[in-house]
């Protein structure tokens, strides 16, 4: 960890601080690393850790949805440890380092090696995640109009690594074995680390991202200081998230699967129950005004998790759909199909954002709720789109990979529906004394979206152990749960849209 600080250098690089750029390139490559990872997962955990089960896709889809849980949430304890403690600084590095740890043990083929290796990346990523991106925004004064583009520029870099590392990383796991996709998806972290530390060398980060100057890091507990101790606590929590993955199931003699108790879902029902009990205690403190906001912004969270939790499926069920009955052949494989929606985000942002300003000067643009309806709409038709595939399936099974692509673009234009300003609208509707447990609530709603992941991928799982099954075996399971889910998302956009007057009145003046 470091605390290395030069005077910063007050040269811009196209308007904005340098600093941001070093960021930029620390956040691609962590995020290369990341979704290069999640890419191969799935096809991963079905091929290789599960293959011997008849239940394969089952245990996948809960690992999966536990993991995914797991990964966002630990972004709420990183991000206050990072408050109290470390700093963004050492919280990036600390988090940086192990997630690197992680992706490297992935490529041990061991299963209890397995476990582990996701576990440090979740503890990981709980540091990395909550302080890299807080960072950039300690770079601009407050009020500096250039902040919002310099996030742009920031989320830009986010997809292009979401867009790279599926390529790079499907294409040596396809040609070369599974732990070379995962070991490049582990130099990407490492690369990343290193344009951080580069940053700080030369000084292009002046006085930010350091312990707090009330913090704790130099106190000892029991002899050992509170910085070292938090990176032994975070080593040794990682045995600990590994058995919690690991215990969605237990296995018979003869290799069936046999009930247990999914501990991480257990957790995230509590965890639902408390964060509920605590709004309905603060809503009866909240004055009349304040209220109308929050059940708002209550509102947008709920929404956006079921966006979430249909998006998030393209890591588990659309990338075994895209494997078992899309027709990708001389095309790509269907570890590099997660690549498709970070290349639309990339294609669209800039329009998208240039048709709300164009709108805003014909004062013609929606309003919040009304982009949130839209976005479901769209995400319910791309899931239409493939429910639909299966009319022009081959004799094999495989449908044109045209419904996949198709697909993605429409669930990436309700993502930039929905995601750039919904998190900009809790800080306009939260209170300021809670705005901090409003901002965790919303990123929580991620975790939670991973619960609908796993819940779905349950009841859409194949039970076989053939490693070719495919076909219309599979088509019509796989479709007929599109066009459910489309239904949903259909109908939830509809209820937004027709509720968003009411909505409207409980914003009161914010957009």
């Amino acid at each position: 960890m470091s605390e290395i600080t030069k005077p910063t250098d007050k040269k811009e690089i196209f308007g904005h601080p340098q600093g941001l750029f070093y960021l930029f390139f620390a956040e691609l490559w962590e995020r290369f690393s990341f979704y290069g990872m999640r890419a191969l997962l799935t096809l991963y955990m079905v091929n290789v850790i599960f293959e011997k089960l008849v239940e394969r896709d089952y245990a996948t889809a809960a690992v999966y949805a536990s993991y995914g849980s797991l990964v966002y949430a630990s972004t709420v304890v990183g991000g206050r440890i990072s408050d109290s403690i470390l700093g963004m600084r050492n919280s990036i590095f600390l988090g940086g380092i192990l997630m690197a740890v992680g992706h490297f043990v992935l490529a041990i083929e061991n299963n209890i090696a397995f476990f582990l290796a996701l576990s440090f990346i979740i503890v990981g990523n709980g540091f990395f995640k909550p302080n890299i991106s807080t960072f950039v925004g300690t770079l601009y004064k407050e009020g500096d109009p250039k902040k919002d583009s310099g996030f742009t520029i920031f989320y830009m870099g986010i997809n292009i690594g979401g867009w790279v590392a599926p390529l790079l990383c499907g294409f040596l796991a396809a040609k070369y074995g599974w732990h070379y996709g995962f070991g490049l998806a582990g130099i990407g972290m490492l690369t990343g680390l290193i344009f951080f530390w580069s940053g700080i060398r030369r000084g292009v980060f002046g006085d930010k991202g350091l312990p707090p100057e009330n913090g704790n890091i130099n106190k000892s507990v029991a002899g050992i200081k509170q910085g070292t101790l938090v990176s032994i606590l975070a080593v040794l929590a990682a045995p600990v998230i590994a058995y919690l993955l690991a215990s969605y199931k237990s296995l018979g003699a003869d290799g069936s699967m046999l009930e247990g108790t999914n501990i991480v879902n257990l957790l995230f029902y509590i965890i639902g129950i408390a964060v509920l009990g605590y709004m309905a205690y603060i809503m009866i403190s909240a004055t009349v005004d304040e209220r109308k906001k929050l059940f708002a912004a209550i509102l947008f969270t709920f929404f956006m998790t079921i966006f979430w939790g249909f998006h998030e499926l393209s890591g588990s069920v659309i990338t075994l759909f895209a494997a078992r009955n899309v027709d990708l052949e001389g095309i790509m494989s269907a570890a590099q199909t997660n690549s498709l929606n970070s290349m639309w985000i990339i294609i669209l942002a800039i329009p998208i954002s240039m048709i709300w300003t164009w709108l805003t000067k014909k004062k013609m643009n929606p309003r919040t709720p009304y982009k949130f309806g839209l976005g479901l709409l769209f995400a319910g038709i791309s899931f239409y789109i493939l429910a639909i595939s299966e009319s022009s399936a081959n004799e094999n099974g495989l449908v044109p990979f045209a419904y996949l692509l198709l697909m993605y673009f429409l669930i990436s234009v309700g993502e930039l529906f929905m995601s750039p300003v919904g998190l900009s609208k809790m800080t306009d509707l939260a209170p300021k004394r809670i705005i901090a447990f409003i901002m965790g609530v919303w990123f929580l709603s991620s975790a939670f979206a991973f619960q609908v992941v796993g819940f779905i991928g349950k009841q859409l799982a194949i039970e076989s152990t053939d490693a070719n099954i495919g076909g219309f075996d599979t088509l019509g399971v796989y479709t007929d749960g599109f066009l459910l889910i489309a239904k949903y998302s259909l109908g939830a956009g509809v209820v937004v849209l027709l509720a968003s007057p009411l909505i409207k009145r409980l914003m009161g003046n914010v957009h």
